[in-house]
């Protein structure tokens, strides 16, 4: 049996495949080792019953998350997997290489990522060329859950967010000022806490204050990244995946095409094409 998971900051989605098929697919919360330490990971795991009850019979896990680039935090999440899947080999990559791999395969072009982060590279077909992008939650990650989060608490704080729609934000959401404050500056997962608002938002993304908020973060992500892979790379293909590209995928498009530049596949969740390029390869 093999495991191939796909993981953001916010959930981490897992599929389970045995001799050529998917056996089970499931959802947990995001595993990320540069925010959570092994004791955390841990816990989530031992958490699972699909993975308590599947965990003897793994022999091989491809795991792909945000936080997962350097040796070092890919090193943690192979020592508390190792502990768990007591018969399973581990490969832990960043979730650009497996962005990369949903949507190209093994050809070529440039990947985007906007969902609970974001991040862009060019792929060869076998690996992502370095970058000076993914900075992280605090520094970067212009257009994601994350900073759509973080730009709306500071609307609402600030008391610049519409009447109408702070008073849905109070009526949905039981916190203040204090609240907010301690949770995005004191917990050990603030990002779990700013990827929270992002449905508030997509729920409410026709009104005109949100639909503006989108257009300029998804103009300020592909001024940021894919314009400079793209003046780099030029003719090369264009693919994206992520909650927010998919959610937004129209407003991605025609933001595109205003640099003259042309998106070819949109993916949500890669773990679907994931699975089937690793079932393929076992």
């Amino acid at each position: 049996m093999i495991a191939v998971v796909y993981s953001g900051s916010r959930f981490a989605d897992w599929r389970l495949a045995d001799k050529g098929r998917v056996v089970s697919g499931f959802r947990t919360a995001g595993i990320n080792p540069y925010l959570q330490d092994e004791r955390s990971i841990q816990q989530l795991l031992n958490k699972c019953t699909n993975l308590i009850n599947n965990a003897e019979q793994i022999k091989r896990i491809y795991f792909f998350g945000a936080g997962s680039s350097s040796k070092e935090r890919q090193d943690k999440i192979i020592q508390v997997f190792d502990r768990f899947f007591i018969h399973a080999k581990t490969k832990v990559e960043h979730d650009v290489i497996a962005s990369a791999i949903a949507t190209f395969g093994d050809e070529k072009g440039l990947i985007g990522i906007i969902g609970s982060g974001a991040n862009a590279a060019y792929y060869n077909g076998k690996r992502v060329q370095k970058s000076n992008f993914g900075l992280g939650y605090i520094l970067a990650d212009e257009g994601s859950t994350n900073w759509l989060g973080r730009r709306l608490l500071k609307f609402y704080l600030s008391e610049t967010l519409p009447i109408e729609l702070r008073d849905k934000f109070t009526a949905k959401f039981n916190v203040d000022k204090k609240i907010i404050l301690e949770r995005v500056y004191n917990s050990s997962n603030p990002t779990a806490f700013l990827n929270s608002f992002a449905d508030f938002i997509f729920e409410n993304r026709l009104h005109p204050f949100f639909d503006t908020l989108i257009k300029s973060s998804l103009s300020l992500y592909f001024e940021t990244y894919m314009l400079p892979l793209a003046e780099a790379n030029p003719g090369a293909v264009i693919n994206f995946t992520g909650s927010v590209a998919a959610s937004y995928e129209a407003e991605l498009r025609d933001i595109a095409k205003q640099h003259g530049l042309e998106i070819n596949l949109v993916v949500g969740l890669p773990i679907h094409n994931l699975i089937k390029y690793y079932i393929n390869k076992n």
